[in-house]
């Protein structure tokens, strides 16, 4: 410029807004939760009456750590919900809570009274659970703090929390009610065990671990062979059954078990095999030295398996032989003695005979196609046992060692109580051995339950627990959807709740479908006792069994509603909840707990029916958990409700993935390659925490680390990028500008037509938990349609138009709708990024925009033809925008509005709406010049839009000082070096 030539940059409008770039998030954001709960932005929108409720039912996380990644993902997603809903004009109600009782905690306080050389045991069991309340009541403080740090709306003054004095009356009350409908039973059966933490576990507390187990093949040798022809015709006699022994194929025949659980030899009460599968006799011709197999030794054996014995016993093809096949009937007619009989020492604790039983789940895919059953160590051995009558043993203890009485092997240990393998495997196999048992022994890496918390291995034990029948018929006047728990829950399924992914549903049928009886009963301290009393010397078959009795339950829930649950273990408990009807030396008081797994299942009693902010039929319209909770909340809730209220306690259900690292691995501290909420909002913020969940898609599982939120963080950096465009181009902003959508240019009004169509996709989306759709949309919205086009465009309008100008009105009012549909549909996801924008427009002791709902958008706005119109025009645009990138590229231009290009369209309707648009300022060229002649050769071409050629051509003219366009014009007018439309700008 030169020095006579005026400077006209005070003369355009320029962006003004403080609103900076550079966003300081980890230091803002607490600021900004500091001013919601000043304000009281939860509370204040309970306010808005005449609201449809939505209620999400907060999950109980566990009160006993830092929050991780997945508590993260799943606290944001729920708030994603509740934001959304809230906005869409709902009444969306979070009541957070969080699940106290357990053993995890329990384990804890166990441990520091472990270090202090303490033994629990010794302790009075009500100070006990004092020390778990407190510890619970510590981390609900920690968690709450990092949840809100995470931009989390709730009712966080008011949690609800499952050792509430109301909830564990709420708690007893629900379980009494299994009492009372009949589906509480004692039963004695298997479950799965810990040694280490002395209790049954549910199904929901065991995760699989790879494990070295020992293995085993094992001889039963045959004892009696009946004549099944005969004993159809009833003609058995001693005699024949002797001369029947001594002809049989099967004289001195042993039937070969193969068991990856010593220890379970000892219960060993049957053999059973599989009634479809082909099974012969197999003989030893001859041994090498080091095989335990004796040449004339015969074998059953599943023919599929055959080889494989062969080989684990060192024998080659070569040293056996197939005798014969060997039906169903005969195996049937089969029994065998144990493999212990007669042994030295023995006491004759196992001379009994061992039947060879039909059984369906036995198959020929490993093993020897026989399976050793012990009915006290494993529900298929359980099934069969009732099946057959076979007597269950009581030889394992709490602690996973054998009763000390126990011939050979008292005392030995299955489980260390540092989760380590005992001595009892070793010592049954060294048995078995010395007795010639065996034929084969090893070791195989495998699968195998271990106990969440301790991570040791668990067994099947035998052992007197609390269950509800899940197949009962329930005569309690709420059979809408079936007569049983099983039945209300699969009808549940099927015809009241939406699965968000639908793969749930199938998830949670099969799981129910085949699901034993609920094990409610667990043999610790800290929990909701099972509040009921047996009839000293009656049998759980006894209708008297159990007290059935609504005034003792009432005074029990009475109790627990100003004590808590320790009431019942308080001295006089029992005198006091039987009162003046029944003599307390005829009854003995329960002490084992609840499943925790039965508090979390009963929120939705004390949290749903029973708060002013809970949900008005006591059904919630969605709860939201990771997918394990299919055997876990989802499941145990489903089985409460059904059992209480007769249906699902949900109408929805959305499940969201795991975690994992940026490879695709499962986070380990070991490993180092977890990601802490903590550290993120540190480095980056929570609403880059925020921002990763929005592009993730939930229903899989999620990757993060440093380089994924590194590109979060530069999405989001764009996106700041186009509200700080138009924060600084609606400075000063008002009513008196604002221009109605008939009047604005077709530009303006396609803007309107792309809203009208994000409107329906955001509130589509929303409703459907697509939050991964709605943020794509806006964000190719953002950054496309508006930054790099429609901004792009009217830059010129906005700076350098008058203040009159109709252009540049409709822009700035345009602008303002923009505003307020980006950021109320943004906050539920970006919610300190929105509240900043926001408030840099309306600042306001009382401002959020948090309280306000998304605007409704005119449906006239939607036109369709003007959006077919404007696709066209894009199209070409883009050929002549990359046709000018060359020049720049090749430095013939520096901007370009040094360009006016000349533009082939061949098609006659593309080329008639061009002309009817100012398309030198769409291309932000100073001239272009539009013709339906063939392209040249060197036009410049799209290969993807057919039919459009462009010619460069520089602009002719002088650069106007003011909008730097090039005209012809320039310097002929009043204001030096200006275009016509600066000068009169100028005035």
């Amino acid at each position: 410029m030169c020095a006579d030539t005026p400077d006209y940059k005070d003369t355009l409008s320029l962006p003004e807004t403080d609103f900076p770039m550079r966003a300081g998030l980890p230091k803002r954001e607490p600021g900004w939760l500091a001013r919601w709960a000043e304000i009281g932005v939860y509370d204040r929108l309970r306010e808005k009456t005449g609201r449809p409720p939505f209620t999400l039912h907060d999950g109980p996380p566990y009160a006993n750590g830092h929050l991780h990644i997945g508590h993260a993902l799943n606290k944001i997603l729920k708030d994603f919900i509740v934001r959304s809903q809230q906005m869409m004009g709902k009444d969306a109600r979070y009541v957070p809570g969080w699940d106290c009782h357990g053993l995890p905690i329990e384990w804890k306080i166990e441990e520091q009274y472990r270090a202090k050389g303490l033994d629990k045991d010794k302790v009075d069991v009500v100070d006990f659970r004092q020390e778990c309340r407190r510890f619970a009541e510590g981390w609900i403080d920690i968690q709450r703090e990092e949840f809100q740090r995470l931009g989390i709306t709730g009712n966080w003054a008011d949690p609800y929390l499952t050792m509430d004095y109301h909830a564990e009356a709420v708690i007893a009350q629900e379980f009494l009610k299994f009492l009372m409908n009949g589906t509480l039973y004692q039963g004695s059966k298997p479950v799965m065990w810990s040694p280490v933490e002395k209790t049954a576990l549910a199904e929901a507390e065991v995760e699989y671990h790879d494990h070295q187990s020992h293995t085993i093949w094992v001889k039963f040798p045959v004892t009696r062979v009946l004549d099944f022809r005969a004993v159809k015709r009833g003609q058995i006699t001693d005699e024949l059954q002797r001369q029947q022994d001594q002809k049989s194929d099967f004289s001195g025949a042993q039937v070969v078990i193969w068991t990856t659980t010593p220890w379970t030899i000892p219960q060993n009460r049957a053999v059973c095999f599989g009634p479809a599968i082909a099974y012969g006799l197999y003989e030893v011709t001859g041994t090498p030295d080091e095989s335990w197999a004796e040449v004339g030794d015969t074998y059953l054996l599943a023919d599929a398996l055959a080889e494989d014995v062969m080989r684990n016993a060192r024998l080659e093809p070569s040293m056996y032989s197939r005798l014969r096949d060997v039906t169903p009937e005969e195996l049937g007619s089969l029994t065998c003695a144990h493999p212990l009989r007669g042994v030295e020492n023995g006491n004759g604790e196992w001379d009994y005979d061992v039947p060879l039983l039909p059984g369906d789940h036995v198959t020929d895919d490993a093993g020897t196609g026989f399976v050793h059953t012990a009915p006290s160590h494993g529900d298929d051995d359980y099934q069969i046992g009732l099946k057959f009558g076979l007597q269950m043993t009581y030889n394992v203890l709490e602690d996973g060692s054998y009763r000390a009485d126990l011939p050979l092997f008292g005392g030995a240990v299955i489980t260390k109580p540092n989760g380590k393998e005992g001595d009892a495997n070793r010592r049954v196999i060294d048995k078995l051995v010395e007795v010639d048992a065996l034929i084969a022994r090893g070791k195989l890496k495998h699968s195998y339950p271990h106990s969440w918390r301790s991570k040791a291995p668990l067994i099947y034990r035998n052992t007197p627990q609390w269950f509800a029948a899940i197949d009962a018929r329930l005569d309690d006047g709420m059979d809408s959807y079936g007569e049983t728990i099983r039945q209300r829950a699969l009808t549940s399924i099927d015809q009241l709740v939406k699965w968000t992914p639908q793969t749930g549903r199938n998830r949670l049928y099969s799981m129910i479908e085949s699901r034993p009886d609920w094990v409610l009963s667990r043999q610790r301290a800290w929990g909701v006792p099972l509040t009921c009393f047996v009839k000293k010397g009656a049998k759980p078959d006894d209708s008297d069994f159990l007290l059935r009795d609504p005034a003792v339950n009432q005074r029990i829930v009475d109790a627990f509603e100003q004590e808590g649950a320790d009431a019942w273990y308080k001295e006089g408990a029992k005198e006091r909840f039987l009162g003046n009807d029944y003599n307390p030396d005829d009854y003995d008081q329960v002490f084992d707990v609840l499943d925790v797994w039965f508090d979390s299942g009963s929120t939705h009693a004390f949290v749903l029916r029973d708060r002013a902010d809970g949900s008005e039929d006591g059904i919630a319209d969605l709860y939201l958990e990771g997918t394990d909770q299919h055997r876990g909340w989802f499941h145990s809730s489903m089985l409460q409700a059904c059992g209480t209220i007769g249906r699902a306690p949900y109408r929805g259900v959305l499940t969201h993935g795991f975690t994992l690292d940026e490879k695709g691995n499962k986070m380990s501290k070991s490993l180092g390659n977890t990601v802490a909420p903590e550290d993120v909002t540190k480095q980056y913020g929570a609403d880059i925490l925020r921002l990763w969940v929005a592009q993730s898609d939930y229903t899989a599982d999620l990757r993060i680390g440093p380089e994924i939120l590194k590109g979060v963080a530069d999405s989001y950096r764009r996106l700041r990028n186009t509200m700080r465009f138009m924060l600084g181009n609606l400075a000063g902003f008002t009513d008196a500008e604002r221009v109605d959508p008939a009047e604005m240019p077709e530009l303006e009004r396609w803007v309107l037509h792309r809203l009208a169509e994000l409107d329906e996709t955001v509130r589509q989306g929303f409703d459907a938990y697509d939050f991964q759709g709605v943020f794509q949309a806006l964000f190719n919205f953002a950054t496309v349609d508006l930054s790099s086009f429609y901004f792009d465009i009217r830059k010129d309008a906005l700076y350098c138009d008058g203040p009159d100008s109709l252009r540049r009105k409709s822009a700035r009012t345009v602008l303002d709708i923009l505003f307020h549909r980006l950021t109320t549909w943004l906050a539920p996801i970006l919610v300190f990024t929105m509240e900043e924008v926001w408030l840099e427009r309306f600042p306001g002791d009382d401002s959020s925009v948090h309280l306000v709902d998304i605007p409704e958008t005119p449906a006239n706005w939607r036109d369709e033809a003007l959006a077919a119109k404007w696709a066209g025009v894009r199209q070409v645009r883009r050929v002549v925008t990359a046709a000018l990138e060359i020049q720049r590229r090749d430095k013939v231009i520096g901007a370009s509005l040094e360009a006016a290009p000349v533009v082939h369209v061949r098609d006659a309707e593309v080329l008639a709406a061009l002309k009817t648009v100012d398309f030198a300022d769409i291309c932000i060229t100073s001239a272009i010049q539009l013709t339906g002649d063939p392209s040249p050769n060197e036009a410049f071409r799209l290969p993807e839009v057919d039919g459009v050629g462009v010619v460069f051509e520089k602009a002719e003219g002088q650069k106007c000082q003011r909008c730097w366009k090039i005209l012809p014009d320039v310097g002929a007018h009043a204001h030096a070096a200006t275009c016509s439309r600066c000068n009169d700008a100028l005035g």
